[in-house]
């Protein structure tokens, strides 16, 4: 139920904004999202899912179901989504290369758990909120975060 919630929060957001909205540029994928004292731990986090074609493609129906990622990320995961227009701040593409090199699994996961409050956690927030546990559980979480690295360019 967490997962409709949400959907229809980002799909009644766009509705009001209308055409006035936009979309911001998205911030520097360098900074960590992880607050200093909390980002070792983050880093050594390691995603226990294998990385298989049947495991990309079950993160894959969760990123655009249940996770309601796509909302924002969207289906191409160029942070494009519906609902990314009405955001001053974009939501995270995750086909950007150097998004890839800069961030480990464990911290992604830490993002579905917490939200993004800003570069080491103190700086500009972002529409990402946590989705661990009110939307996706952390296992799902590992399924998702294994589809949006599939979107790294080879």
């Amino acid at each position: 139920m967490g997962y409709l919630k949400s959907g229809l929060i980002a799909m009644s957001v766009c509705a009001m904004m209308g055409t006035t909205a936009y979309a911001g540029e998205e911030l520097d994928v360098v900074p960590s999202r992880v607050p200093g004292a909390q980002r070792a731990a983050a880093k050594a986090l390691k995603n226990p899912i294998a990385n298989t074609p049947a495991n990309v493609a079950k993160g894959k129906a969760l990123f655009e179901g249940q996770g309601t990622c796509m909302n924002c990320h969207g289906t191409s995961g160029k942070g494009d989504g519906p609902a990314s227009i009405v955001f001053p701040i974009a939501p995270r593409n995750f086909l950007n290369a150097k998004f890839h090199k800069n961030r480990t699994d464990g911290e992604m996961m830490w993002v579905l758990k917490n939200g993004s409050n800003g570069p080491n956690g103190t700086g500009q927030p972002t529409p990402m909120v946590a989705l661990v546990p009110t939307a996706i559980s952390e296992e799902q979480g590992w399924y998702i975060i294994l589809y949006e690295r599939s979107f790294e360019p080879k």
